[in-house]
């Protein structure tokens, strides 16, 4: 699956627009995707997250954002880019209902990691 850096600004007014259609597809993208550049195999897909999201009613979404962090920090470490805790601040921006803001902070991690391997001719590859 290529990963393409996704127009942060265009991607809020799509969501906007599309009363939150373009949202969920940008959460299932940004699932997979994030999974893909942290090499992790075992995580729920985008389709799932989305699916436990809705089952629990946006509960699964604290746990999601919680993880995304994580993978995305992670992702950075192998690579030598600074990180810090990113999952405490996706997590409570999911909590007060920002979660767009926090997806919008997690694929600006993802250009960045896309950056860095392009930079890097790493191709998104992890050697975990």
């Amino acid at each position: 699956m290529p990963i393409n850096k996704r127009n942060i600004a265009k991607a809020i007014i799509l969501s906007i627009i599309t009363c939150g259609i373009y949202q969920i597809y940008w959460f299932v993208v940004l699932t997979d995707e994030t999974k893909a550049i942290a090499g992790d195999s075992t995580g729920a897909s985008g389709g799932m997250a989305f699916l436990f999201d809705l089952i629990t009613c946006g509960i699964y979404g604290f746990y999601w954002a919680y993880k995304q962090g994580e993978r995305l920090d992670y992702s950075k470490n192998l690579r030598g880019i600074p990180s810090g805790n990113s999952n405490i601040l996706y997590l409570i921006l999911q909590i007060i209902g920002l979660g767009i803001v926090a997806q919008a902070l997690m694929q600006d991690s993802v250009n960045k990691i896309l950056d860095f391997d392009s930079m890097n001719n790493n191709n998104g590859s992890v050697n975990a």
